[in-house]
């Protein structure tokens, strides 16, 4: 039995740098979705920032699922 050890550490290098990749952007997701408007006391408008962090969060968390479901189709075609 030969094991090709090039093809084996690719598989392995992608895999690890994926994983990454989806924890971190489902971790930005988390953190979009935490932020919560500050008191209007302090001053200044915070509406945009939240309108904008949840959406950056919402982003991140369809790119999770559109990896997800790229890697179920990639297993199943």
């Amino acid at each position: 039995m030969n094991i090709d050890w090039a093809a084996l550490g690719s598989v392995f290098g992608v895999s690890l740098v994926v994983t990454v990749a989806l924890v971190g952007l489902f971790t930005l997701g988390i953190v979009g979705l935490s932020k919560q408007p500050e008191p209007a006391a302090q001053g200044g408008s915070t509406g945009g920032s939240l309108v904008l962090a949840r959406t950056g969060a919402y982003l991140c968390f369809g790119l999770c699922a559109a990896a997800v479901a790229y890697g179920i189709y990639l297993i199943v075609a």
